[in-house]
């Protein structure tokens, strides 16, 4: 079925310009090899042997041993917590699930009621020892 369809389109393209369009893509063939280099101070930038393409880039001395700069620098927040207190903030949920928390939610939820109130009373009296009362 392409076929009938596809001779009527070959036949719009004039015959001239066959052979200029399969001749033209042998004659603009890139070079074989092309390098990449970053040269540092007042190293040479190392010359192409053949049709070999050599670029280079110059950098200062003092940036021969470092680690680039992309790597160096630390990416700044994004506005959002850090990731240590998204931890804190993830086991703090997940706790209310887990047995010793005192909950009504998940298995042995109940069971961190008495060590809840325990916690509560001892940091009260903390605070009224740390106020002078007694």
């Amino acid at each position: 079925m392409r076929l009938p369809i596809l001779l009527p389109a070959l036949a719009l393209i004039p015959l001239a310009q066959i052979p200029l369009a399969i001749g033209g893509a042998a004659h603009a063939e890139p070079p074989q090899k092309i390098f990449n280099l970053v040269v540092y101070g007042n190293d040479p930038c190392p010359k192409g042997q053949g049709d070999e393409i050599i670029v280079c880039a110059r950098k200062p001395e003092s940036e021969r041993y470092r680690i680039p700069k992309k790597l160096r620098e630390k990416p700044e927040p994004a506005g959002g917590p850090g990731w240590g207190s998204q931890v804190a903030t993830m086991e703090q949920v997940q706790r209310q699930t887990l047995p010793g928390s005192c909950s009504a939610i998940g298995s042995n939820g109940f069971t961190g009621c008495t060590a809840k109130a325990l916690e509560q009373w001892f940091a009260e009296r903390r605070m009224q020892e740390s106020k002078g009362e007694p």
